[in-house]
């Protein structure tokens, strides 16, 4: 390659001169827009006529100066740099010169080192600008992020990502007045969940004489070293999620679990779940039953429950807990005599008896909430009700002495008890629904307890009107919800169509709406048409596990 430097503006003059002269204008083209690592990108200049023309090329280094590449009759250019990019075409001999082509720019390569999009909280990186060149003056780099500044050197390193590392990086080199263009923009992702690595096993009983594989893998990323650990000791192994992809073959019984460490640091995933493997002739135990009782779904503090161990077959076993918050004792049963929220956790066990254990049980999973001081019932349970329907609302609690409480907004808030609007018995709220019954209520004890707040949402079309029938209180994720269209006369009915936040969910219509298990995305606003009708409009909120 001829490199030529000019004045870029008095060559853009002229060009753009004979531009205005020329009829036919070059066409240039790219094999790709990017120069991979150690390669190059095919430029072509074409005119489609006159034949027999030659082609100059044009790489523009700075904002005044210009690289003219050495003149090719069939037009065609290998590159190594990256820039902005013009040509033209002219026929030896005479004034015929083309148009001046359209910029094609050209970019450099950025790597990242480690090669990898997903990056998890707390791990290391470097992202490396490579520059393909002929090694001359050394270039000063310039980066560009989504979130802070940056080095003037090649390499971008984070030493401990977190989630505001998030983003695109690209970069791009000068050397004097000359410059490259932006490379191609890498997207870093950061997840604040530490993963987990998954362990498999082609079979779980080794055959006679035999092995079995075992593969330990980290879903979703690449880049892991693992490191297997058995029952009473440890198999180290450095193989890659490439082929061999974390293989190990054993074979002696025993019970396997792995672990993946990913780069030159020390992060590491979470450890996977145990598989048992067993040689054939040996004993294999049943897995263990844990139970709760009493089974309750929601354990508050103070209450007291038992996780018991079962074991099907066989006797005189010792038993080993697992959880997420403490030590346990080695008998089959694991009493908690008042929960509080250290207790909230994941509960497993198993059997041992000699060198012989079982697999570990089930996992029971316990929250404990703190005891609510108050909670409102509505009945019938649901927030939709018709004009001059009867509705209770119930206080329950510590207190013998309650009030229900009512708030509107009509141009200003305004607050009612239960006796401006219906009848109070003991903690029962008793009203016949009117038109101006809408409202947020909750109870209120003498001595300063609140429950939680319901809505409450009319009707007014008494005669030819429909509701919707959703979930008074927060639903929990994970659990059932099923929502349904009704009549005055609480027929269900059927071909209806139902609507979250004002957009059609299902294009068939149906009886009801069934959640199987409801997510935080499944919160908003609600409701039905049937037959031309449509219902009042209500919200369904959702409350995490944890909440």
């Amino acid at each position: 390659m001829r490199n030529y430097s000019c004045c870029f503006k008095l060559l853009k003059t002229l060009l753009i001169m004979i531009n205005i002269i020329a009829e036919i204008k070059a066409t240039l083209k790219a094999d790709k827009t990017t120069i991979p690592p150690g390669g190059s990108v095919t430029l072509t200049c074409s005119v489609d006529k006159p034949a027999d023309l030659t082609f100059e090329l044009f790489r523009e280094s700075s904002s005044t100066d210009q690289t003219r590449v050495s003149p090719r009759s069939d037009g065609v250019f290998r590159i190594t740099e990256g820039g902005i990019y013009i040509c033209i075409g002219f026929k030896p001999g005479t004034n015929f010169v083309s148009a001046i082509s359209d910029e094609v720019t050209i970019n450099e390569r950025v790597t990242s080192q480690p090669n990898r999009s997903l990056i998890y909280r707390g791990e290391k990186v470097t992202l490396r600008c490579e520059i393909q060149d002929d090694g001359g003056t050394e270039w000063t780099y310039e980066w560009k992020t989504t979130n802070r500044n940056s080095p003037s050197s090649s390499e971008f390193r984070i030493i401990t990502a977190t989630q505001a590392d998030s983003g695109e990086y690209s970069c791009k080199g000068r050397r004097g007045y000359e410059f490259t263009g932006w490379s191609e923009a890498i997207r870093l992702t950061v997840s604040s969940d530490k993963p987990r690595a998954t362990l498999k096993a082609e079979k779980r009983i080794i055959p006679a004489g035999g092995s079995v594989t075992l593969n330990c893998s980290v879903e979703g990323s690449t880049g892991w070293e693992f490191r297997y650990t058995f029952t009473y000791y440890s198999v180290v192994g450095s193989s890659r999620n490439t082929e061999p992809d974390g293989t190990i073959r054993v074979s002696e019984g025993g019970e396997f679990s792995c672990r993946g460490r990913r780069g030159d640091s020390s992060f590491e995933s979470e450890t996977s779940e145990e598989v048992t493997i067993q040689k054939t002739g040996e004993f294999t135990p049943n897995k263990p039953s844990l139970i709760l009782q009493p089974n309750w779904s929601q354990i508050y503090r103070g209450e007291k429950v038992t996780l018991r161990c079962e074991i099907q077959g066989g006797t005189e076993w010792t038993y080993e807990w697992r959880s997420t918050n403490g030590n346990f004792p080695s008998s089959s049963e694991y009493s908690i005599i008042s929960a509080t929220e250290y207790h909230s956790g994941k509960y497993s066990c198993r059997g041992k008896r000699g060198f012989s254990f079982t697999p570990w049980s089930n996992v029971v999973k316990i929250t404990v909430y703190p005891r609510p001081a108050a909670s409102l019932s509505v009945n019938p349970d649901r927030v939709q009700h018709f004009r001059y329907d009867s509705v209770s609302l119930s206080c329950e609690g510590n207190s013998t002495e309650w009030r229900v409480m009512r708030i509107i907004e009509k141009y200003r808030l305004l607050y009612f008890t239960c006796s401006d609007w219906g009848n109070m018995t003991g903690s029962t709220c008793t009203i016949n629904i009117s038109w101006n019954n809408n409202g947020v209520f909750w109870c209120e004890s003498k001595s300063g307890e609140f429950s939680n707040a319901v809505n409450i949402t009319v009707q007014d079309d008494y005669h030819d009107g429909i509701i919707l029938v959703s979930p008074v209180h927060p639903v929990t994720e994970g659990d059932p919800v099923t929502l349904s269209c009704r009549d005055k006369k609480q027929n269900l009915l059927s071909n209806v169509f139902f609507y979250h936040n004002n957009k059609l969910i299902n294009n068939d219509s149906r009886e009801e709406l069934k959640i199987s298990a409801v997510s935080k995305s499944d919160e908003g606003f609600y409701k039905c048409q049937h037959s031309g009708k449509e219902s009042p409009r209500s919200w369904m909120s959702v409350r995490g596990e944890e909440d």
